[in-house]
């Protein structure tokens, strides 16, 4: 049996701002250790499958893209990528309340 090295055909990077922060790994660190372990586990999948749609992944448009997670407490998670030279960079992510994606989720800074 050969063995199979698997690679990301999408690495994930968090995005950083100026001032050194890291919004969706800000976000990360708030929820609970199972919620974290599903997100992390959606976007591994995203890494390694991409390029992938629903259930996992969805366009927004204008080169945005969200994983889909479903968390803890019937809670969604959503995490805003962009495919920036071959890398997913984690722009924006948040606890999703309503059926669409409010506004200012989109107009990012």
């Amino acid at each position: 049996m050969v063995s199979e090295k698997l690679t990301k055909t999408l690495p994930a990077i968090f995005f950083t701002q100026e001032s050194g922060n890291e919004p969706v790994r800000d976000w990360l660190l708030s929820l609970s250790e199972e919620d974290r372990r599903i997100v992390g586990h959606d976007i591994r999948d995203l890494e390694f499958s991409w390029p992938i749609g629903l259930p996992l992944c969805k366009s927004l448009g204008h080169g945005l893209w969200e994983v889909r997670s479903a968390l803890t407490n019937r809670k969604i998670g959503r995490v805003i990528f962009c495919n920036h030279d071959g890398t997913a960079l984690l722009l924006h992510s948040f606890i999703k309340k309503t059926q669409k994606i409010p506004k200012q989720d989109l107009d990012l800074p």
